[in-house]
């Protein structure tokens, strides 16, 4: 039925289904295995698509690896597996199998006897947003445990949604109410900020206003940076005063204005205004109502600066559509935008013009800037 009905879409439905029909032959995969010139591309699917069946259990070994502390202990040296079952309280032969299933996946790798850290978990540790992400997805998988439920209710309305306050929340909420997603993005916001700032010339601005900037992590690579920059933060009240603390704390200068920037108007007087991670995590109603007040906040000229992972990146297609994908729906809020959907909308916006901008790592974060 798939078949016949793609021949209906020209050309490439037909190929389509020529080629659906020949990989799915048994008398041609057991053809592909055997014959040199195709083994080794039948190898790799077969590979991939284990991966993609497997992909739940790499996930929770390396959660596990996590929430051990197994990375940060071969971090210090090899160890045998006596020494790191005691040191991270599991019997020899628990330990024993996660360091074997962690060894396949390269995140620790034997040395004789012992233990060392791999390659794939020191890039890990180098980059400790990725193991606040690891450490919080329990609540993400525990969305996902039967995900066309997930699917029929529209998303939200587990514990996902819960960890992620504003999500599912119009209130304002207090310090303990945020502190748990401020935290994560806070940990998981380095690397952005740092492609960020390698991706736009902040130096040509004034002022810059960050909405949405959780801690001020973003804002404060970037006085790292531009220290000439004016800066501004605009958030809920509860997490403009956990950035107020960490800006004291680094002893940098940066106005910080508590609201909702949905329904609250927005300062003005800054010739720049950044959206980091933020877009995304909004449906399209309020997503344009942001862009709409934006263009009124800034002066004409001004510019709006977008950092986020987006849908259908070159090379990166499954971290948009697949994971955000899932996880804001999970979530409740949001979905992962193209670039062209996020063109699109900025003209309706008001904006002149957008155009997008390189980054060194598409997977983690593309920009655009608009000008009013």
């Amino acid at each position: 039925m798939v078949s016949s009905n793609l021949k209906n879409f020209g050309w490439r439905g037909r190929w389509i289904a020529w080629r659906n029909g020949v990989l799915a032959s048994p008398r041609f995969q057991r053809f592909a295995v055997r014959f040199p010139l195709t083994r080794p591309i039948a190898r790799r699917r077969a590979r991939g698509l284990f991966d993609l069946v497997a992909g739940f259990t790499y996930s929770q070994i390396l959660a596990a690896c996590i929430e051990t502390g197994l990375l940060d202990l071969l971090a210090d040296g090899p160890l045998d597996t006596a020494t790191i079952a005691d040191r991270i309280n599991l019997p020899n032969d628990g330990a024993e199998r996660l360091l074997r299933g962690a060894a396949a996946l390269d995140l620790v790798e034997p040395i004789g006897a012992a233990w060392a850290l791999g390659q794939a978990g020191a890039a890990l540790r180098g980059n400790r947003g990725i193991a606040e992400m690891v450490a919080h997805h329990h609540l993400l998988y525990a969305d996902l445990a039967d995900p066309v439920a997930l699917l029929m209710r529209g998303g939200g309305g587990g514990e996902l949604s819960r960890h992620w306050y504003y999500a599912e929340d119009s209130g304002r909420g207090d310090g303990d109410a945020v502190a748990a997603y401020s935290t994560l993005m806070a940990s998981s916001q380095p690397l952005v900020a740092a492609q960020a700032i390698d991706a736009y010339a902040f130096q040509r601005h004034r002022k810059l206003l960050d909405i949405g900037g959780g801690e001020g992590v973003f804002l404060s690579t970037v006085a790292a940076r531009v220290p000439a920059l004016e800066l501004g933060l605009f958030d809920l009240p509860a997490v403009g005063a956990r950035a107020e603390a960490r800006f004291a704390a680094a002893g940098l200068n940066v106005a910080v204005f508590g609201g909702d920037f949905l329904t609250d108007p927005l300062p003005t007087g800054f010739d720049l205004i950044s959206l980091i991670r933020v877009l995304h995590d909004h449906d399209d109603v309020p997503a344009m109502a942001l862009l709409r007040a934006i263009h009124a906040a800034l002066p004409p000229g001004g510019v709006l600066f977008i950092a986020e992972p987006m849908a259908q990146t070159p090379g990166a297609e499954p971290a948009g559509d697949a994971y955000f994908g899932f996880y804001l729906l999970a979530m409740g809020s949001g979905r992962p935008r193209s670039a062209d959907e996020i063109h699109t909308m900025l003209r309706a916006a008001g904006f002149a013009t957008s155009r997008s901008l390189a980054t060194a790592m598409p997977l983690t974060t593309s920009a655009i800037i608009a000008t009013r």
